[in-house]
């Protein structure tokens, strides 16, 4: 299926590992101009380069997400190159492992500026230019955990529960440009900060298989390229009326009866 997302310019934050860095590379593949934008300018070059080198357009941009000024920079040099931003993909953060009794007020402020401040602050920048392209949305890549919480991890669910939200509100906002918003859930997904909390296990090998039997589909875990299938779905003229939505990408895992697992 031809998405028509040809020269559509995507930005992706968080875009050089993980999630992220399939929805870059998937982007690329179907046309699109993806843009990297994280805080590792090695690893964001790195990628760039490669994906010149396969001969797709792309940019690397670098840039600390929780500093709203450096969000504003970000924006406007992919403007200065580009001229036009079709899409916005929030995707950057992390789980920080900031709990109730664990964490302290001063963590779970640092948190939340590192996990949702920057979704509000990028979609903020990004506004004007979004207002004046045809058919643009926004995707916000949040979790499962926002709906089910998690345990231990206070400042994180805030955080996924806090994107939802923000989610419905701009989708209700923004209906007077067209601007599709909508998110997408995930629940259990192998990245390389997945595999990290992994490591973290007496034996890894027995956690992931107690993981994978709790997913009702195919007793295995969700792709990142499976995410970002979806995402690049949404943004493109193929879900022209979907907006508001959260979407969940997680082999049944949220939602199905517990008793099948």
């Amino acid at each position: 299926m031809d998405l028509g997302l040809k020269n559509k310019v995507i930005i992706v934050t968080g875009g050089y590992s993980g999630i992220g860095e399939a929805i870059v590379r998937e982007a690329a593949k179907e046309g699109a101009i993806p843009i990297i934008i994280g805080r590792s300018e090695e690893r964001g070059t790195a990628l760039e380069e490669e994906l010149k080198r396969q001969g797709f357009d792309c940019l690397s941009v670098v840039a600390e997400l929780s500093d709203a000024s450096q969000c504003s920079n970000a924006i406007q040099q992919v403007l200065a190159k580009y001229g036009r931003i079709n899409a916005l993909v929030n995707n950057a953060g992390f789980n920080d492992g900031v709990g109730l009794e664990s964490g302290s007020p001063e963590r779970f402020l640092s948190s939340i500026q590192n996990n949702i401040f920057h979704y509000y602050t990028m979609a903020h920048y990004a506004l004007p230019a979004l207002k004046k392209e045809e058919d643009s949305s926004i995707i916000n890549i949040s979790s499962k955990t926002g709906v089910t919480g998690q345990g231990g991890t206070s400042a994180y669910v805030a955080s996924k529960a806090g994107q939802l939200g923000l989610t419905r509100e701009w989708a209700v906002e923004l209906l007077p440009y067209k601007i599709r918003v909508n998110a997408i859930a995930p629940a259990e997904v192998m990245t390389p900060l997945y595999e990290k909390w992994l490591q973290t296990f007496d034996n890894p090998q027995e956690k992931l298989h107690e993981i994978n039997k709790r997913i009702p589909l195919g007793k295995r875990m969700t792709t990142s390229e499976e995410i970002a299938y979806m995402t690049l779905f949404l943004i493109s003229n193929k879900s022209m009326h979907t907006t508001g939505q959260i979407i969940y990408v997680d082999g049944g895992y949220t939602h199905l009866d517990r008793a099948i697992t």
